[in-house]
């Protein structure tokens, strides 16, 4: 939650917060899920008071302990949802999960740098063991590619940007649902998402 993408004028760690909570909403909202929020242990103080009812913090930025925590708790498929991508379409994690019934690990790509999500059913195939797991990898999905034992073994879903960068906010389309405490936080210092 380190805000890297806020616009001039907007408080970098409320603008991450703002983007965590649109995207936490996205996976809330969706049948069949339970959404919860992993991140650093330092900010997961101000995580939790996203949540809704029954929902807990796992406290780790690291996607492989993410899965791997989900996974002791008796999950068999999960998806990670970078915390920077507030209007993320609920059909594209949707499309995730789907790329699992024949995949061990589905990736929708970012389209400036890493990955928007991940999503895996789990435990975590041995083949993933030794790959970086990192949404912020630019070459997450070649290392991806070169490691996977076979075709069928990796997805990949429609693409998705994040606002890892301040000039990403003109991605944002202000036509579609959600996102809206991003929007209200940029529409409070004159920007609009446009």
């Amino acid at each position: 939650m380190d805000g890297r993408g806020a616009p001039p004028g907007i408080d970098p760690f409320a603008f991450a917060l703002a983007n965590l909570e649109d995207t936490y909403e996205v996976a809330a909202g969706l049948n069949l899920v339970r959404a919860t929020i992993a991140c650093p242990p330092e900010h997961a103080g101000s995580a939790a008071s996203l949540l809704w009812s029954g929902a807990d913090v796992i406290p780790t930025g690291d996607v492989r302990e993410v899965f791997a925590r989900l996974a002791e708790l008796g999950a068999t498929q999960s998806a990670v949802l970078s915390a920077d991508a507030p209007d993320l379409p609920a059909l594209a994690v949707g499309k995730l999960f789907r790329a699992l019934g024949r995949a061990d690990l589905a990736v929708s790509p970012c389209q400036r740098r890493g990955a928007v999500a991940l999503a895996a059913n789990l435990p975590l195939a041995p083949w993933l063991s030794d790959v970086n797991l990192s949404l912020d990898d630019t070459g997450l999905l070649d290392r991806l590619a070169a490691a996977a034992p076979r075709r069928g073994a990796l997805a990949t879903t429609p693409g998705w940007h994040r606002l890892s960068e301040p000039s990403a906010v003109a991605f944002l389309d202000p036509g579609l649902e959600g996102w809206e405490s991003t929007r209200e936080l940029l529409e409070q210092t004159g920007l609009d998402g446009r």
